[in-house]
Formats: structure tokens, sequence, C-alpha cells
């Protein structure tokens, strides 16, 4: 794995991004490689006034930074909303410039079997940009991550045992995100996440705590 010198995770919303790639991104960071968690769109109150709207996008911007620096890299804002996504093409344009300017060799994202537009967007950008480097010769890799949103016709194909610090520094880093401490909404994210951990292990018939990734049809077929 050490030919992997720069890697990214992008997430359509704010926390995507550590749960999707988390796990590689401290596995790479560790290995000296530079590390990345990209942000689509930042998550919004649905209630409360527009000065609680403010501060909590503000406090968001906090945690994203906080986060990647957990996970052993740096994050980066694509600046969009919910209401101001840019076409398919445009986005993929964006990203595929990127990745070039980035020299990145690995992209982690969203699985495209999801109940959210957004993740369906980065999904469809992020995918045509790496197939768009490919085809020009560019050794860039792409992996979709799991979530609990993005579970329609996703297949676990490469499984990744965490030791306990790297599962630790994980946790440590979703754990600065409000919505994951369930201050937000009430999806249990602090059970699910490390449940789906030993769900993993007997899955794989591994011998610790254990994540999945799918690899990208006619892509990859290796981690």
């Amino acid at each position: 794995m050490s030919e992997i010198k720069r890697v990214v995770s992008v997430g359509a919303h704010s926390l995507d991004a550590e749960l999707l790639g988390g796990p590689l991104l401290i596995k790479y960071a560790d290995e000296g490689a530079h590390v990345t968690a990209i942000t689509v769109t930042r998550g919004r109150l649905e209630n409360g006034t527009d000065e609680e709207k403010r501060l909590y996008l503000k406090a968001v911007e906090s945690q994203e930074i906080e986060a990647a620096k957990k996970l052993g890299g740096d994050n980066l804002f694509l600046g969009y909303t919910g209401s101001n996504m840019p076409s398919l093409n445009e986005f993929a344009d964006r990203m595929e410039k990127y990745f070039i300017e980035e020299k990145v060799d690995l992209v982690i994202t969203h699985w495209r079997g999801s109940m959210h537009p957004r993740h369906i967007n980065t999904h469809d950008a992020v995918t045509e940009a790496v197939k768009r480097m490919r085809r020009n010769g560019y050794n860039i890799k792409l992996l979709y991550g799991e979530t609990f949103e993005d579970l329609v016709g996703f297949i676990p194909q490469a499984y990744y045992v965490l030791n306990e610090s790297e599962t630790e520094r994980w946790f440590d880093a979703l754990n600065c995100y409000q919505v994951y401490r369930g201050e937000v909404n009430n999806f249990p994210y602090t059970k699910y996440y490390p449940t789906n951990l030993q769900v993993r292990q007997i899955e794989s018939g591994s011998k610790g705590n254990t994540v999945c990734y799918m690899y990208a049809s006619l892509i990859e077929n290796t981690l």
C-alpha cells in the first residue's frame, strides 16, 4: 500500500467523508501519505432562528478542521449548498482538475444507492472524474465507502481490519461532530458504527474491528 501517497475522501455533507474514508485516511497518513477529507455541502439545522443556524454552520466548520486533524490530514470545503449544486459536468470537471493538480492516488466516496440526492450527485461526479482520468492514463484508484444512508445495492468487497489505535482515532475524529454525538438528530450514530465494526468482522471472518468498501465496477478489484 506504500505506493499510495495522496488520498482524498469526498463526502456530500459534513461527517460523510470521515465516515466513508476515515479508517483508510488514518492508515495511509500513518504510512506518510497526504490525506484530505473533502466536504461538498455543509448540513444545516432544520429548525431554529437564523442566528442559531449561522452559529451551527460556524461550529461545523471548526468540527471539520478538528476531525481531519485527528485523522492525520486536512480538510477542504467545496462551498456548495443543496440549492446551488452544479451540473454533473461542472462538478466532475472540478473534481478532475483537483485530482490532477493534487496528484491523487486514491479516492473514496459514496456508493450511488443512497437516500440522499446530494450523495448521488457526489458519487456521479467523482466517478465520472476518475473514469476520465483512467481513460487518459492516470493511475488513480476509486473505492466506495459504507454509510447507513447508502446501502441500496452496496456490496462489501474489500475489508480492512482496524487495530485498537486506529479504531480509537477514528471514533475520536467522528466525535468532533455534534451530529455524530446525537446533538442534532436522533439517529444513533454512536451505537450504529461501533456495532457495524463487529458485524463486518463476523461477516469477513476477521479477528478485529472491520470496515468494508465496494470496488468501482470495471475500475478496481484490489484494495
